[in-house]
């Protein structure tokens, strides 16, 4: 008889560095790369930084290039994606030996499976992701020409945010 594997997703060892929810969404609003995990058909992971999108509620948009890639061909053979959102600050030095240090950082942690935006929609999402891309990511002074000609050429997806986790450590201070 085989033992159950347990679905760890969204548990944490040490439960005094969980973050509130309202502070993970308010990082995942600052932050600016996540690494997306996906699985490819013969069970190796794929790890792909991309910017991303985020503004409240349990949808994360992200986009890639319209080409068949690891990222794609993976999210259509699973489109279970697991996403990481980290801050690094400085190590604090522990005393007496090295392996006393603390790193400072926070990080998010999201499962949940994906969908491409198709269809009719997907214009019109397509932009509204992209206006905002540039909004979070560009200058504030930077113009352009009305649209997006080049459109066609993302792929954009949408994750569904099952399990949220996030973490801080303040190092030695905690």
């Amino acid at each position: 008889m085989t033992t159950p594997i347990p679905d760890l997703r969204g548990q944490m060892h040490r439960a005094k560095r969980l973050m509130p929810a309202e502070e993970v969404k308010e990082f995942l609003r600052k932050q600016k790369v996540a690494h997306v995990g996906t699985v490819d058909a013969n069970g190796w992971p794929y790890v792909t930084p991309l910017v991303y999108i985020y503004e409240d509620g349990d949808l994360l948009y992200l986009h890639t290039g319209d080409h068949q890639g690891h990222f794609l061909t993976n999210l259509q053979h699973n489109p279970r994606l697991c996403v990481e959102v980290a801050e690094i600050g400085p190590v604090h030095r522990g005393q007496p030996y090295a392996c006393n240090s603390a790193l400072v950082y926070t990080s998010v942690v999201v499962f949940g499976p994906a969908r491409i935006i198709h269809g009719a929609e997907s214009r019109e999402k397509k932009a509204w992701f992209l206006d905002r891309l540039l909004a979070k990511y560009g200058e504030a002074d930077w113009t352009f020409e009305p649209g997006y000609p080049l459109i066609d050429r993302i792929i954009l997806y949408e994750q569904k945010m099952e399990i949220v986790t996030g973490k801080h450590s303040s190092g030695l201070y905690h």
